[in-house]
């Protein structure tokens, strides 16, 4: 606990130096003020105005983030509605907004690296038809927007303070553009720009978006994988595993196995995806060690599924465990067949079965609630 103190008190600190900093640039960029007179002043000023630039400069980042951010979202959404897709879910950081029975309801959900994600149902259409450059282009639209909107206030604002929010929102604005603008992978992961040319010239990439999204939305409704059409699942030879798009379907194909509760076969299928993690983002990396280690588990390799549940892993498995019922699943099995444990097995099939409501995709709730109770009526 002490040690979390401390890591708190650097980090408001360092914050505050880094808001100070902050806060003598845009001076020295909005004014005459050189460094040296900004920096002299200070020491004329009370705690009070020494501390509210930083803090003024840190919440101004903040705000800025999130206006940004939420403005990316809703122009993926809007552009994709205008497509003819249908929508599905929008989050912004950990809040999701999804459609059940009619009516909009607030979820938590995320994913490591994403500050937000739209994402929509596409249109009922033969799949050379069926659009993608508006849905992927919507976000850099809004946001190319909200720097024509904003801009010509640097002339108009006199304000210090509404000053300083302007040019860190504006700021702000134009990193996200380049971020997403730019063709490039970060992390492994395409972003937008890179996701428009992909999309084009890459058929097997449009078609695993398509079913991706298909699948979520089916997810979302409550339908289980095994009960999806068969051709989601289908598997072309040559798989390019650096492409997350084309990655996901022998993913999503060996995670169907699972459901179906051919648990040698699913063994198998993330036998083989394992031997690929080098060129897989990490996200899928961790789902497939997460998924071996259920296997091996289920399959007699106790051992190999120790092995593999090492700290890093399960503590991505506890950190994700309220969002994605899959890893209370994984604890469930680990309790059972590891553990030997079987009144924490019980304990975790009962806490979820408490908390399904909570979870976003319903069908993967109810696979893994039935799962779970094979496993404890057979262990």
């Amino acid at each position: 606990m002490i040690w979390k103190g401390l890591k708190f008190v650097l980090a408001f600190v360092g914050s505050l130096l880094g808001g100070l900093l902050i806060g003598a640039c845009l001076a020295v960029a909005l004014t005459d003020t050189t460094f040296a007179q900004f920096f002299g002043k200070l020491t004329r000023l009370n705690l009070m105005e020494i501390v509210g630039v930083p803090l003024l400069s840190i919440l101004s980042l903040f705000l800025a983030f999130f206006i940004v951010v939420t403005a990316h979202e809703a122009g993926h959404l809007l552009c994709g509605l205008l497509s003819g897709y249908k929508f599905v879910s929008f989050r912004i950081f950990n809040f999701t907004f999804i459609k059940e029975n009619d009516k909009l309801r607030i979820k938590r959900f995320s994913i490591a690296g994403t500050g937000g994600q739209c994402l929509l149902s596409p249109p009922d259409l033969p799949l050379e038809k069926i659009p993608t450059g508006w849905y992927n282009f919507g976000g850099i639209l809004a946001n190319l927007i909200l720097l024509a909107a904003a801009l010509p206030f640097l002339w108009v604002v006199k304000n210090p303070f509404a000053c300083i929010f302007l040019v860190i929102f504006i700021a702000v604005d134009i990193i996200l553009l380049l971020v997403n603008g730019i063709p490039m992978r970060l992390g492994g992961v395409t972003n937008d720009a890179r996701n428009i040319l992909t999309l084009r010239k890459d058929p097997l990439a449009k078609r695993s978006l398509v079913i991706q999204l298909k699948s979520n939305a089916m997810l979302q409704a409550g339908v289980r994988p095994k009960d999806m059409p068969d051709e989601f699942f289908q598997v072309p030879p040559a798989i390019d595993y650096r492409n997350p798009l084309e990655a996901a379907l022998p993913l999503m194909q060996a995670s169907r196995l699972i459901d179906m509760e051919d648990m040698a076969a699913a063994y198998e299928s993330f036998s083989a995806l394992e031997s690929h993690k080098n060129e897989i983002i990490d996200l899928y990396a961790k789902e497939i060690s997460c998924e071996l280690a259920f296997t091996a588990l289920l399959t007699g390799h106790i051992e190999q599924a120790r092995a593999i549940l090492t700290e890093e892993l399960l503590g991505y498995v506890n950190a994700y465990r309220r969002i994605m019922s899959s890893k209370q699943r994984l604890l469930c099995a680990k309790a059972l067949y590891l553990d030997s444990d079987r009144s924490e097995a019980e304990r975790i099939y009962r806490d979820l079965l408490s908390r399904q409501s909570q979870y976003l995709l319903k069908g993967e709730v109810a696979s893994d609630i039935a799962l779970m109770q094979s496993m404890l009526r057979n262990g």
